[in-house]
């Protein structure tokens, strides 16, 4: 009896193993990271656009804007800056991750890199991991602008590093929505044109600079149940700043849980239609 054809063959590693895969991504993450570096005036304006806002609101508008149960221009600075942490997240991510995407079809270096034996996904992937990598660095920028204002933290290192996660998960969520559209339109100018269509409703139809209950109740209850809005209000809640008492709104009242929720939702979704419109897109 031969015992070497009777035993079960070993099987062989592939290119698709998890170890791979990984490497995979982090090399594209490198290359999207490095292109950041060389070219510094996307990141330089990234950073200039939402300071100047923040000096804004900050110097100019806070007196005009009252706010339910804190007064003040003080109370309004502190209010504001988790809306303009998370308005700042939301539209250079996705900005990025669309137009770099659709650059890379619109110059043929998807094709290139859909060619070479690397895992599938890696190129999207290492574009969202490139974008959380920016969002950090826009997120420790903001923050010097926040302390410079006024902004203050009330409950502890610990909560606000929760804070800044949920804001970072969020971003990254977004970014896969980037990527979509990316793959979906026919040229970098109309991925820049159409993240207006839906950031702008995104950012200013949620709580993220003025209080939902001052709305009318279809936009209220459209406020209420934004993601943004979730993730601003647990923001809100772990800075210990202030903000609009929690109506009786499910989202209001468990903002992290529905923070968590929609943005694994969102990354989930948006990563398995990527997914499907990069291979399209090969086939």
């Amino acid at each position: 009896m031969n015992v070497s054809a009777a035993a079960p063959a070993v099987p062989e590693l592939t290119p698709g193993t998890a170890a791979k895969a990984v490497r995979d991504v982090l090399v594209v993450t490198r290359r999207n990271v490095v292109r950041m570096v060389r070219i510094p005036e996307v990141l330089i304006l990234s950073l200039v656009q939402p300071v100047v806002f923040v000096l804004l609101f900050a110097y100019l508008f806070a007196g005009s804007f009252s706010l339910p149960g804190a007064q003040g221009p003080a109370a309004y600075r502190e209010f504001m800056m988790a809306g303009f942490f998370a308005q700042t997240i939301a539209f250079a991510t996705a900005s990025n991750s669309s137009v770099s995407m659709a650059t890379d079809v619109h110059s043929g270096m998807v094709d290139r890199f859909r060619s070479l034996p690397m895992a599938r996904g890696a190129l999207l992937t290492g574009r969202t991991v490139a974008d959380l990598v920016q969002n950090t660095v826009v997120i420790m920028v903001m923050i010097l602008c926040a302390l410079l204002v006024g902004w203050r933290i009330h409950h502890g290192l610990p909560r606000a590093l929760a804070a800044f996660a949920l804001l970072l998960l969020m971003g990254y969520a977004l970014s896969w929505v980037g990527v979509v559209i990316g793959l979906s339109v026919r040229a970098p100018e109309a991925a820049a044109t159409s993240n207006f269509l839906w950031l702008f409703p995104l950012t200013f139809l949620s709580n993220a600079f003025v209080a939902p209950s001052t709305l009318p109740t279809v936009l209220r209850w459209a406020a209420e149940w934004n993601p943004l809005s979730a993730t601003v209000q647990a923001a809100r809640q772990l800075f210990g700043n202030p903000g609009p008492a929690a109506t009786g709104a499910w989202p209001a009242q468990h903002p992290v849980l529905v923070s968590v929720t929609w943005s694994v939702v969102i990354a989930v979704v948006c990563r398995a239609l990527a997914i499907r419109r990069y291979r399209a897109a090969g086939a």
